[in-house]
């Protein structure tokens, strides 16, 4: 098997229609499914082709674990550490390994988080089903300011970079702080707000529209952007939405014809964390 594949692995009719879709849309992804499962597209087993049929999911982990580098499980946790176990060895060779709840409400990066590449793929898959990544690496839980961006189809790379860099810079913040760019779901596919993310080093996550849309939190309203991609705004509130206790600490900004706002969330523990009911 080529080291770059990720395998999609699920027990359940649920977890299969969770990552059905994520077989075209990851790079090198394939599907495993347990063989007590009919198909979710054809109420029959998976054919040659579509998915692979396994027995015993420890088997099946032990098999792919040392030849593959990612595993997106659908699956319990506790079901995953329990295959995972016997077979973790460094997070500098383990490879990286994410959890989604049947519901496909979390994304949760299990294994090899930095190192491993699990948190990137967390964030990655839960861009794809729509759900919440789930990133405990400390280094990257403790960042706290989150920028959106807002950019006509076709922006460069660079010029969201220069864009991002003095919103920060006008700010007093600094790069290391930033967990997050986001944006809206209609932009996922925007070259230069990817290219973007990786020229800062910082994982990029899209807002669904929908979300955006009943989003009641304080925002900037723009007819512009109402026209363009009937949406009432995209920087403030993917801001916002991207993360936990969010507060806007920068309202939008144009700069250089790209849309900022920066966003900071409040730790549990932080003076300035909302009150507990």
């Amino acid at each position: 098997m080529n080291p770059e594949t990720i395998a999609l692995i699920t027990l359940s009719a649920e977890g299969e229609k969770l990552l059905v879709p994520l077989v075209a849309a990851l790079p090198g992804a394939r599907l495993y499914v347990h063989e007590s499962i009919r198909s979710a597209s054809t109420g029959e087993a998976p054919g040659p082709g579509a998915a692979k049929r396994f027995s015993r999911i420890a088997d099946l982990t032990a098999s792919l674990f040392p030849v593959c580098r990612g595993l997106v499980y659908a699956a319990p946790c506790g079901v995953v550490v329990r295959a995972l176990a016997p077979l973790i060895r460094s997070k500098h060779e383990d490879p990286a390994v994410v959890v989604v709840d049947a519901g496909g409400r979390w994304a949760v990066s299990l294994l090899s988080g930095h190192e491993g590449g699990a948190n990137s793929l967390a964030i990655g898959v839960a861009n794809l089903l729509g759900a919440e990544p789930v990133i405990t690496t400390t280094t990257e839980a403790l960042k706290s300011v989150i920028v959106g961006v807002g950019c006509r189809r076709g922006t460069a790379a660079e010029r969201i970079v220069a864009a991002v860099q003095k919103a920060l810079a006008d700010a007093g913040i600094v790069l290391e702080e930033v967990r997050l760019l986001a944006s809206a779901d209609v932009k996922a596919h925007e070259a230069g707000l990817r290219d973007a993310a990786d020229v800062l080093g910082v994982p990029i996550r899209f807002i669904a529209a929908a979300e955006i849309r009943t989003c009641l939190r304080d925002f900037s309203h723009s007819d512009f952007v109402k026209e363009k991609v009937n949406l009432p705004a995209v920087a403030e509130p993917a801001a916002l939405l991207a993360g936990r206790r969010t507060r806007l600490i920068c309202r939008k900004k144009r700069i250089n014809g790209i849309t900022i706002a920066l966003a900071r969330e409040s730790f549990s523990w932080s003076e300035s964390a909302p009150e507990a009911p």
